[in-house]
């Protein structure tokens, strides 16, 4: 196969350095995509998109801190119940012991069986 010549439909560098360059066409018209809006229709919706996940992302923010501030109640309500607890187990205890017992019961004026009881009146409460 003989090689393809560089004949006239394609320009060597030399003839296209020495030509003078167009200028660019103008345009005349939008072309169709523009004409619609769809550049300001895809601002609108990304807008929307924020918006939307910013809404979503501040709902979870606000609930995280409403959790965060009910666990803090909840925890000091657990400590405060654990006092508590602590307490009336020590109460319980002392309750089962028999110097306690008598000594509740001789308040409410109760004897043991075989003794005599005493009521003194006439003191004045001086």
């Amino acid at each position: 196969m003989p090689p393809a010549s560089h004949s006239s439909a394609a320009p060597t560098r030399a003839t296209r350095s020495h030509q003078p360059r167009q200028r660019p066409r103008p345009v005349s018209h939008r072309l169709p995509i523009s004409r619609s809006g769809w550049d300001r229709k895809f601002r609108l919706v990304m807008l929307g998109v924020v918006v939307l996940v910013g809404w979503i992302g501040l709902k979870a923010g606000l609930a995280l801190i409403s959790a965060r501030s009910q666990a803090a109640q909840e925890t000091s309500l657990v400590s405060s119940l654990q006092a508590q607890h602590r307490h009336l187990v020590a109460q319980e205890k002392a309750l089962h012991q028999s110097a306690t017992i008598m000594r509740d019961a001789r308040q409410l004026g109760m004897v043991r069986s075989g003794e005599r009881s005493y009521v003194v009146t006439g003191l004045s409460s001086h």
